[in-house]
Parts: C-alpha cells; structure tokens; sequence
C-alpha cells in the first residue's frame, strides 16, 4: 500500500514562504480564442485548490478546462473560463478583482465583501444571524419555515435551500427587520429554534430527525449544504428518489482506480456538464479528508470528464472496495443536489418582511413543491430563484404556470423559464429576461446598473 504522507505546514515557516514566493495570478486573453486563461502559481497548502476553485464559482464562471498541478511545496493552475454566455472575462474590474483576491494580498474570506455580481454563497452578509435547518423534506416545508419566520417578524434577506433524496437543508441569514442587524435576543432565539424544530420534526416525534442551530459567524453556504447534507447520509438514499429527480443523461460514471506508478487513487467522473461541478466534486473530497494532487478537467460539448489524482489526508491511497464505494457515492450525492431540471421561476420585488412567506405559500396552493431555491436581497431589492415541480415530483403544467402569472404577476416582477439545459425550452420562453441567465451573478445585474 502506498503511503505518502501530506507534508506539516509550519504556520509561521508557511507565512515566511508566502512573503519569500508570494503568489503570481495571471489573467491570459490573447492565449486562446474563445476562453480566458487564469494561471495561479502558488507556494502549496491543504485546502488552496478548493479556495481558487470557490472564488471561480461565486464569480460564475464556467471553468471548461483545468489542469492542476500541487504535488510537492508548489501549486500551479490553469483554467480556461468563460462568463455565463460563453464570452471572455474582459471586464476590467473584475480582472482587477480576481488578481486581488488570488494574489499576495488575498485572502478568501476577506475578498468576496466587494465581488461584483455575487451575492449568494460568500461570507459577506454583514451583521447577520445564519440558521441552519436539515431534516426530512415534504410539501409545503419551506413555505411553513418561512411563515414562522415572518409570525416572528424576522427578515429573510438570504437564503439557499436543497433537497435530495427527500432530505432539506437550509441555510438562511436573517435579520430582525429590513434594516436591523443580527438578533442577539436569546429569548426570541429560543422561540424561533423551538418553533421551527416543531415544523421540521412534523408528524415524528424523534428529536434527531431534524436539527436547527444558529450562528452569529459566516461560511460559504454552498459548501455548508454539502456538509450537512453530507453530515446526514443523504448519499445512503438509495437510489429511491434518484431515477425520478434526475434523467439518465444526469446519471453520473464515477469510477476508483490505482495509480501504482505514482501512488495515487484516480477519481473519474463523466456526466452532463454544469455550472460549478468541478466545486460540488472538489469540496466533496476536501470535505472527505482527501487531498488532490493533480486534476484534469475538460468540457465536450454536453458532458464534462474530470480526472483527479488522491490520497487521504494521512497519505494513503483508497484501497478496500468499501472505500471506493462510500467514494462513488458520495460524488454521486454532491452532482445531484445542485442539479434542478424542470420549471424555474424568477421573482423580484421590493424587500420586505413576510415577503418570502408570501412567495412560498402561493407556490404550495397551487400544488408546487420546492426542489431548490436562492434567495438574495440587493439593497431595495428581493430576488427569489425557485426551481419547482408539482407534489409528485412531476413537471408543472401550463394550467398552473398561467395561474402563478395572474397570481404572482400582480405584484412582482416574473419569469418562468423551462429546464435551462433544453434549447426546446429556451426557445419556448415568452417572458421579457427570455436572455437573462439564471444564475443569480448576471440575474443581479439588473439592479447593480
């Protein structure tokens, strides 16, 4: 059995090598013709792919190639990326942003406050307090969660919501009002963790069914979900809700090979390509306690076939058949819970308390359930993502769409678009954002004008 241990890092040797060898970021458009080339060089430490492959993701970027390189005291990247049309990063203060915050003066958690277009999944929310919520999904959750809310006078001003294999998580930042910051009132606290605990456990009386806890601190809520959900053995699914949720073109081909030559294990995963795979996959092994060395990343057309070359954190390679499995299965665990074919519907309104509790009752009368939902508040302004199907896990009619425009429409500002992956779909759309990008980045742009 191979056993190459990680090196031990030194912080205060780490820190002198960092200010010897600090980092050189490069943002290349005249190499290739139709992507931009960023190259980060790097002085190596645990957990720096996943931080340069974060700040892509929040930025929305669509990483078509990589090829990473980090065995050893150095760590060198390529990424070949695109905005969300397909076109070159050429924006200049984006640029500027990116050499920054990959730079020597950069710094994960400090340099996502100012990103240009994200505003969901960084940790720059100001004075908020951030409620987790897992449990076991059902119609009308979400709608319940957010009318308790609203009972209690606390806005929602972000949030993000998965579902897989019927579990939920949540993670919401809230305030006391549109205004306020934090609630630091452990009594209305109290209230609130009680109230939606009730909600979450429904008909079971098992307190471990659902967990609710509360922070005044910050993470990236996109990895946080991966954590909980993970942290709840939403891989050990079975395969139940799998086959109806997600089309035989979303069924992923992961595969655990030896590397006898070099000492690693070789993950490989073909499937359909989308935004943020290559973080969903990488936070996934980080999360796992395992190490990439080298990665090999490409997009053909469709389908996305990435390489990546492993050992656990303790240096060892994945040699029982167990391990390989619990591998396989929780790759398989991290690409579907992002993945939302269907009806998407795109709201934005004023902000305001209750707002979101407005929403998500409207969806659960007209016999919708939530899959996904994004939750974002740019100043004034509230901008809702919701990805839904009908109760049994259906597509949503045009009865019912028809009925959430007259509803809906009244009030705020909508746009329902079909599975994004479909060009029968975007060809199909009749709504006036037909060319706005789902992604929350460009959906925001709007307002940033």
């Amino acid at each position: 059995m191979a056993k190459v241990c990680w090196p031990y890092f030194d912080p205060e040797y780490e820190n002198l090598s960092v200010r010897i060898n600090p980092p050189r970021v490069s943002v290349d458009n005249t190499s290739c013709s139709d992507c931009t080339l960023i190259k980060v060089d790097s002085v190596n430490k645990p957990g720096i792919l996943l931080e340069v492959v974060q700040i892509l993701s929040d930025l929305d970027f669509i990483i078509t190639k990589a090829y990473v390189s980090s065995d050893g005291g150095w760590f060198m990247d390529v990424f070949h990326v695109t905005d969300q049309q397909g076109k070159k990063i050429t924006d200049g203060k984006t640029i500027d942003y990116i050499e920054r915050v990959l730079g020597p003066k950069g710094h994960t958690t400090d340099g996502m406050k100012d990103c240009p277009g994200k505003r969901v999944g960084v940790h720059s929310f100001g004075n908020h307090t951030a409620i987790e919520l897992i449990g076991r999904d059902r119609p009308g959750l979400l709608s319940e969660i957010s009318a308790v809310l609203a009972n209690l006078h606390f806005n929602v001003t972000v949030a993000e919501v998965w579902t897989h294999n019927r579990r939920i998580a949540c993670v919401l930042y809230v305030n006391g009002n549109t205004t306020s910051g934090s609630v630091d009132d452990p009594n209305r606290l109290s209230i609130m963790e009680e109230q939606l605990k009730h909600i979450m456990r429904g008909c079971e009386d098992d307190d471990n069914v659902a967990r609710t806890s509360f922070s005044m601190g910050f993470t990236h809520i996109d990895r946080r979900l991966h954590q909980m959900l993970f942290a709840d053995r939403d891989y050990e699914g079975g395969g139940v809700t799998t086959e109806v949720d997600y089309p035989p073109s979303f069924k992923p081909k992961i595969t655990v090979e030896r590397c006898e030559e070099k000492g690693y294990s070789v993950v490989t995963v073909r499937c359909k390509d989308r935004a943020k795979l290559m973080f969903d996959i990488v936070c996934t092994l980080t999360d796992m306690q395992y190490v990439v060395f080298h990665a090999n990343i490409s997009s053909n057309g469709p389908y996305a076939s990435q390489e990546y070359f492993i050992r656990h954190m303790d240096g060892c390679t994945l040699d029982t058949e167990g391990e390989k499995e619990r591998v396989v299965k929780c790759l398989e665990a991290a690409i579907h819970r992002r993945v939302s074919e269907g009806l998407s519907l795109e709201l934005c309104a004023k902000d305001r308390v209750g707002l979101l509790s407005e929403v998500t009752r409207i969806l659960r009368e007209n016999g919708l359930s939530v899959r996904r939902a994004g939750v974002s508040t740019v100043g004034e302004k509230a901008v809702n993502v919701f990805y839904v199907r009908d109760a049994y896990g259906n597509p949503v009619d045009a009865k019912t769409i028809e009925a959430l425009r007259k509803e809906i429409g009244q009030t705020m500002m909508l746009n329902v678009k079909k599975d994004p992956s479909s060009t029968k779909a975007r060809e199909a759309e009749t709504s006036g954002w037909a060319k706005t990008s789902f992604f929350f980045g460009n959906l925001l742009e709007k307002f940033l004008a």
